[in-house]
């Protein structure tokens, strides 16, 4: 096989996190680190004029952030550049009009992450069949759910190798993204037959040649019923507390637990996608799917005061199975398998 036959890749592999409860504190304190150090660089180049906004000035900035606040020393010195690079990108993105312009991240609404820029720190070793452990900054050899083959040890070099990983919190734990480089033979042309998708909620992919795609509920009647009664706890909670109180960590609790079996339920959808499109894509050689406008379908009748809508239950209902679908999220998956 000729040079010319292969070609770079670069792709991201999510694994589960095994931590310890003081690994898990510490990760938490560089995650709010992380996301301090980012309000505190957004603070600052809104209040530096326009010719001052230069990289050098942000990062003599956070620098000097790191020696002024004494909890922002748990987030690595790679990890603080790493903010400081993803808030410049943030701007570029918002001028070439491809996103909004960054704002401040609040402690509940955004994300818990922290990043790692150098993939040789991570002294990846596999040691179980089910098992790798990694190194991450400040926090210490942890383990971690090994359910990819990667290029570690004698199967890394300059053309396959990881450079980097982002340590990623949802709402089931921490979990670690890794970044993954490859050189790999390009893919041969596909002879398959062809074949047309349509989407629904009944009946989720339907192809043309007759074969139907179903799933079924993606939480069980016992995690149904559980969920069902954490949201009941919530709303109660919440009719109880007073105008301007905060919430007690009580209800914060119900919410993670409810948050929890949500993200259960994603996940499991999450994988049925990704399970059918692979077997649709190895079997079919051109793929054809219908072009839905999602935005407008899950539109609320709800109307107005002067011409109020109809039915809004029942389409709120047909709403809510429309987005569960994700079919956009299908698509995306089928386009570039």
């Amino acid at each position: 096989m000729s040079d010319r036959d292969l070609e770079k890749r670069q792709f991201g592999h999510r694994a589960r996190l095994a931590l310890s409860p003081a690994c898990e504190l510490k990760a938490d304190d560089q995650a709010h680190a992380a996301r301090t150090m980012w309000n505190l660089l957004h603070a600052w180049w809104q209040m530096m004029p326009k010719e001052k906004r230069t990289l050098a000035s942000a990062d003599a900035a956070i620098r000097q952030a790191r020696k002024d606040i004494d909890f922002l020393a748990s987030l690595p010195a790679q990890a603080a550049q790493a903010v400081l690079k993803t808030y410049l990108q943030a701007w570029k993105n918002c001028w070439d009009g491809r996103a909004d312009a960054p704002n401040f991240k609040g402690r509940f609404r955004s994300v818990m992450s922290v990043d790692i820029p150098q993939g040789r720190d991570l002294n990846i070793v596999r040691v179980h069949r089910r098992w790798g452990m990694a190194s991450i900054p400040k926090v210490g050899r942890v383990r971690f759910r090994w359910t990819k083959d990667l290029p570690v040890g004698k199967h890394s070099n300059k053309e396959n190798r990881i450079t980097g990983a982002r340590l990623v919190k949802d709402a089931l734990g921490w979990h670690i993204a890794f970044r993954v480089q490859t050189l790999e033979a390009g893919p041969e042309p596909h002879q398959g037959p062809e074949v047309g998708i349509d989407v629904g909620v009944t009946v989720p992919i339907a192809l043309s040649d007759g074969i139907t795609k179903n799933h079924g509920e993606w939480l069980t009647k016992q995690e149904q019923s559980t969920l069902l009664g954490l949201e009941q706890r919530a709303a109660r909670r919440k009719r109880h507390r007073k105008p301007g109180e905060r919430t007690s960590r009580r209800l914060h609790h119900t919410y993670d637990q409810i948050a929890g079996l949500r993200a259960k339920a994603k996940r499991r959808a999450v994988d049925w996608q990704h399970q059918t499109t692979t077997a649709i894509a190895r079997q079919y050689g051109t793929i054809v799917v219908e072009a839905l406008a999602i935005t407008n379908m899950v539109k609320s009748a709800r109307g107005t005061v002067e011409l109020p809508g109809k039915n809004v239950a029942q389409k709120s209902g047909l709403n809510r199975s429309v987005t569960g679908e994700a079919w956009g999220r299908t698509v995306t998956m089928l386009t570039y398998k």
